[in-house]
Formats: C-alpha cells, structure tokens, sequence
C-alpha cells in the first residue's frame, strides 16, 4: 500500500455534555494538528498517490470551514459531543466527498484510503480511517 500525508492545523472551541469529560464540560479551546494519509494500492499514471499540492489545498479548505468555530454553535453539531474522535471522522467524510467530486484531480479516484488523525497534544491523538 502506497501512503501520502499532508498536515495543516485548527483551533476551535467547543464544550461536552456529561460527567465523563469532567472540567472539559466548560467551553474551552482546542488547537489540532491534522494529518490526512492518502491511500492506494498502485501508483497512478504520473507515479504518485496523489498531488500532495491538491492535498494540501483541500485539506487546508476542509479545516476552514471549523477553525476559529465555536462548534457548540454550529447547527449541523447541534446536541453532539464534537469530541476529538468525531471531529477526525467529519474531516475525513468531508475530504472523501472532495476526492468523490474530483477536486483532487481524475486520478485520485483510484484511492483506495484515507486517514484522519488529530493531534491534541504531544501525548495524545485520535484518529478515523475509512476506504474509498
């Protein structure tokens, strides 16, 4: 399996409901490092995954529409705990509809992955991987 990954960041601020997440229940900010990991089986025609500038690119869009959100205010999050894990899955499923669209460029249809991992700190990430 051949890999590519492209990083960028996001600073959001957010709250969680119920006693499991503690002092975390108060609205308070969270800065990601976020790496998306590109996936396929084979190279394309030009021997790569995929252009790592369109990657780059979409990537940087996606983490647009969130960061400096508050996401306690975001209707389409309305009454979800946007928990570090969800926030992975909602990058990914939002780069996979690019790569669907063709924003990546023809060839990145023949991905087979992608991974989403967010970095919260130095000592603790989640992450989310889905097939293409």
């Amino acid at each position: 399996m051949f890999t590519i990954t492209v990083r960028d960041h996001v600073m959001i601020a957010h709250s969680f409901r119920g006693e499991t997440f503690g002092p975390a229940q108060r609205l308070h900010g969270a800065t990601y490092v976020v790496d998306a990991t590109f996936q396929r089986e084979q190279l394309d025609a030009d021997n790569v995954v995929v252009d790592i500038g369109r990657a780059t690119e979409q990537l940087g869009e996606v983490l647009a529409e969130l960061n400096y959100r508050n996401l306690d205010e975001v209707e389409e999050f309305a009454g979800i705990n946007t928990s570090t894990e969800f926030l992975a899955k909602v990058v990914a499923d939002r780069l996979a509809d690019r790569i669907g669209s063709g924003k990546l460029g023809a060839s990145a249809r023949g991905l087979s992955g992608l991974k989403v991992v967010l970095h919260e700190s130095h000592v603790a990430w989640a992450g989310y991987e889905r097939e293409l």
